[in-house]
């Protein structure tokens, strides 16, 4: 556990919810395994499988095979839920995040609706 300077236990919260890592993960590399992704974020498998299905019914992403494992396309012209933000697409959260933390930095980033490359 982290503490504060004052001795104080330090607050865990932060600004974007798993359902928002989930999608940005999958935006970074959309035949990504759930596995993996419970990993890089740090929760279990079985609670990205109920996010990606959560997505996957409100239309945030459709989901298909590509040999035996899953690949994903974002629809990210859908709108946020919340009401104060219902009219901006979740296109600018996965453009401000999408590229962080790939292999070799910015020129290698693929828009989240970019096909795989052959």
């Amino acid at each position: 556990m982290a503490f504060t300077s004052a001795g104080d236990p330090a607050s865990t919260w932060t600004f974007l919810t798993h359902h928002a890592r989930v999608l940005l993960e999958i935006a970074r590399d959309p035949q990504a395994r759930l596995r993996d992704i419970a990993l890089r974020i740090g929760i279990t498998e079985r609670a990205v499988q109920g996010i990606v299905s959560d997505l996957h019914q409100e239309g945030y992403l459709t989901r298909g095979k590509v040999g035996r494992r899953n690949h994903y396309t974002l629809n990210p012209e859908r709108s946020f839920r919340y009401p104060t933000e219902a009219d901006l697409p979740v296109r600018l959260l996965i453009d401000m995040f999408a590229q962080r933390g790939l292999p070799g930095g910015d020129s290698s980033a693929r828009r989240a609706d970019a096909p795989a490359p052959s």
